[in-house]
C-alpha cells in the first residue's frame, strides 16, 4: 500500500472481534434480516397465496433457526396476516384456542399430576425390578415404561427421568466389573445422586456438582468395549422408546394434536364429524408403535450387544436388584394421593377410549350430537385434580385444624409443570393451517403436486413420509407438521382419496426422527450424557428410519384402511370435490 494512504487493512483482533460480535447477536440479525430479505415474495409475485407463503417462510425460518423460542415465534401470525393483507388479527387470534387445544390442555395437566406424586418413576422401577438384569431384558425393562409413559406425559421428561436410573444400573454394573471389594456401601450413596440426578433439568445438567457419573462419563472412553456397548444401548433404546410412545396416543405429542385439529376443521367445513378421536387414533397408530419399539430393541441388540453379550456374574445381578430395590423403596408405599391419581387417569384413560367406538356406540351418544368431543373428559377430570383431596379428609382434620384441604394438584405446581408455551405453539400450527387454506395456497400446492397423479397412491404417500422424517432430523417436528397438514388434505381431495390418507401418515413420520442429537428431545438429552456418539446415533438411526416408515405405509394400506377407509373420498367430500374439480382445470 503507499506510504500515503491512511487506510489499512483491519487485522486479525479486529476481525476476530467483528465476527464475535455479529455471532453475539445472531438472533436479532436474524428476526431483523429475514423479513427484509423475503420481501420480494410480495413485490414480485401477486395474490393472496404469495402473501400466505411469506409468513410461512418467515416462520419457518425463525422456527429452524430458533432465533426467537419457537413458542414466541407461534405468535407471529397475529402480526403478519394482518399486515400483509391476508387475515385479520380478530380472524386469527381466534384460532389459538380450539377444541383440540383444549384436549392437549388437559392431557398435560393430568400428566402434570403423575409428576408432582412420582407415579411415573413408581412405574418404571417395578417394571426393571419384574424383569431382571440381563443386558437385553434390563434394556427391555427400561424401554417398555419409558414407551408407555410418553404415550400420557412429555417424552422429555419420561426420558430425563429414566435416564439416571439407566445411569444407576450401568455404574453398579461397572463397579462390579472393576472391583468385588465394595459389596453394598455405595448403595445409599448411588440413591441420593440418583435422586440430585433426576432433579435436573431435561439435558440432565448438575449445574456444577461432581458426582460418580459424571465420573464415569468423563472417563468412558477408557471403559471397556463390552461395557461401552450396553451404555450405547441402554440411552439409544430409552430416546426412540419414549419417540415411539408419543405416536401411540393422540395426546403424546404435538404433530399429533395439529394433525387431528387441522382434520376436525376439514371435516366440519362439509358439517361432517370427524373420524378422527381418541379411540381411533389408538386403534391405528398403538400396533405401529409397538412394532416399531420391538424393533428397536432387537436392532440394538444386533449393533451395541452383538445378541452374544456375556451374563452377568452373580454378584452383578444381585447389585443391580439391590438399587433398584432401594429406589423403589424409597419411594414409600403407595400413598392415597398416588392411587387417587392413578385412578384419575385411568378413568381419563376409559372416557376418551369409549366415547366413541367407532360406529358401535360409546357414552358420548347420550348426549346431543356435536356437543361432546374428547377434549369434555380431558377438562372434566383436570378440574377433578385440581379440587379432590389429597389426603382423607378426617385424617387431615386430626392434624391441621381449621385448614382446607390439599388438593391432588396445586395451581401453583400446574403453573411450573405444564409447558404453557406448548399451547401457544400448537395455536401457531392451526392459525398457519387456516391462512394456507383461506388464501389458497394449500389449494395451490395441492394443484401443483398432481403431477404425481400417474404414481401408486402408496409409493407417493412413502415418498412424503420420507421427505417429511428427513426434514424432521434438523427442524421441529411441529413446524413440519403445521405446515404439511393443509397440503396434504388438499393433495388427497384433488386426488379424490380420503383427506386423511396423507394427513395420518405425514403426521406420524414427523415423530420417526433417530438419527441426530437435534431431532426430537429425548435424543438430545441421551447425547448430553456422553456415552452416545453422533456418529452412533446415525448408524443406528438411519436403519430404524426405514424401518418405521415402512411399517407405517403398511400399517396405512391394511388396518388403517380397515378403520378409516383411506382409499375412499367420503360421500361429504364427493359434491364438493365435483365442484372443485371443474374449476381446478386450471391447476
Amino acid at each position: 500500500m503507499a506510504p500515503g494512504l491512511s487506510c489499512q487493512l483491519p487485522t486479525r483482533k479486529t476481525c476476530r472481534y467483528i465476527l464475535s460480535l455479529v455471532w453475539s447477536t445472531r438472533n436479532l440479525l436474524i428476526v431483523i434480516i429475514t423479513p427484509i430479505i423475503l420481501l420480494p415474495m410480495l413485490t414480485l409475485v401477486k395474490g393472496n397465496e404469495a402473501k400466505c407463503a411469506y409468513c410461512i417462510v418467515v416462520m419457518a425460518i425463525l422456527w429452524i433457526t430458533e432465533a426467537l423460542p419457537i413458542a414466541v415465534t407461534s405468535l407471529l401470525p397475529i402480526i403478519l396476516f394482518p399486515m400483509v393483507g391476508l387475515l385479520s388479527a380478530k380472524d386469527v387470534s381466534n384460532k389459538y384456542l380450539n377444541d383440540t387445544a383444549m384436549l392437549f390442555v388437559g392431557g398435560l395437566i393430568v400428566a402434570a399430576a403423575i409428576e408432582y406424586w412420582n407415579i411415573h418413576k413408581r412405574l418404571a422401577l417395578r417394571v426393571l425390578m419384574l424383569v431382571g438384569s440381563e443386558p437385553r431384558w434390563l434394556m427391555l425393562g427400561m424401554m417398555l415404561p419409558t414407551w408407555f409413559l410418553s404415550m400420557w406425559i412429555s417424552n422429555t421428561a419420561t426420558t430425563a427421568m429414566m435416564i439416571p436410573i439407566a445411569n444407576a444400573v450401568l455404574v453398579q454394573l461397572k463397579e462390579t466389573r472393576i472391583t468385588k471389594e465394595a459389596e453394598g456401601d455405595d448403595i445409599e450413596d448411588l440413591v441420593v445422586q440418583v435422586e440430585m440426578t433426576a432433579q435436573n433439568d431435561s439435558l440432565g445438567k448438575n449445574e456444577g456438582k461432581t458426582t460418580k457419573t459424571e465420573k464415569t462419563v468423563e472417563n468412558v472412553e477408557a471403559d471397556s468395549p463390552e461395557y461401552l456397548r450396553m451404555c450405547k444401548a441402554l440411552s439409544l433404546g430409552i430416546a426412540y422408546a419414549a419417540n415411539c410412545g408419543g405416536v401411540a396416543s393422540l395426546t403424546g405429542t404435538n404433530p399429533n394434536v395439529i394433525m387431528k385439529g387441522v382434520a376436525d376443521k376439514v371435516f366440519q367445513e362439509r358439517n361432517a364429524p370427524s373420524p378422527v378421536t381418541f379411540a381411533t387414533w389408538i386403534q391405528f397408530c398403538l400396533p405401529i408403535s409397538a412394532i416399531v419399539v420391538v424393533f428397536i430393541w432387537i436392532w440394538l441388540q444386533f449393533v451395541f450387544l452383538r445378541c452374544r453379550t456375556k451374563r452377568n456374574t452373580p454378584e452383578q445381578t444381585q447389585r443391580v436388584r439391590d438399587v433398584i430395590r432401594m429406589e423403589y423403596a424409597s419411594l414409600g408405599p403407595i400413598s392415597f394421593a398416588q392411587g387417587a391419581v392413578i385412578v384419575h387417569f385411568v378413568l381419563l384413560a376409559v372416557l376418551w377410549i369409549t366415547r366413541d367406538l367407532g360406529g358401535v356406540g360409546g357414552w358420548g351418544n347420550i348426549f346431543q350430537p356435536k356437543t361432546v368431543t374428547d377434549s369434555t373428559p380431558s377438562i372434566l377430570i383436570s378440574i377433578s385434580l385440581f379440587l379432590f383431596p389429597a389426603v382423607l379428609p378426617w385424617k387431615f382434620s386430626e392434624r391441621t385444624k381449621g385448614k382446607s384441604l390439599p388438593a391432588l394438584l396445586p395451581w401453583k405446581a400446574a403453573e411450573k409443570m405444564v409447558p404453557w408455551g406448548v399451547v401457544l405453539l400448537l395455536g401457531g400450527g392451526f392459525a398457519l393451517a387456516h391462512g394456507s387454506q383461506a388464501s389458497g395456497l394449500s389449494t395451490w400446492l395441492g394443484c401443483e403436486l398432481k403431477v404425481f397423479k400417474d404414481f401408486e397412491p402408496w409409493v407417493m404417500n412413502l415418498v412424503l413420509c420420507f421427505i417429511v422424517a428427513a426434514a424432521t432430523e434438523v427442524t421441529s417436528n411441529t413446524a413440519i407438521c403445521s405446515l404439511m397438514m393443509p397440503i396434504m388434505s388438499e393433495l388427497a381431495l384433488t386426488l379424490g382419496v380420503n383427506p386423511l390418507y396423507f394427513m395420518f401418515p405425514t403426521a406420524i413420520a414427523t415423530s420417526f426422527a433417530f438419527m441426530l442429537p437435534v431431532a426430537t428431545p429425548p435424543n438430545a438429552v441421551v447425547f448430553s450424557y456422553g456415552y452416545v456418539k453422533v456418529s452412533d446415533m446415525a448408524m443406528t438411526g438411519f436403519f430404524i428410519n426405514i424401518f418405521a416408515v415402512f411399517v407405517l405405509v403398511m400399517g396405512t394400506e391394511t388396518w388403517g384402511e380397515a378403520i378409516f377407509g383411506f382409499h375412499t373420498l367420503p360421500s361429504v367430500f364427493e359434491t364438493a370435490n365435483i365442484t372443485t374439480s371443474n374449476s381446478s382445470l386450471n391447476c
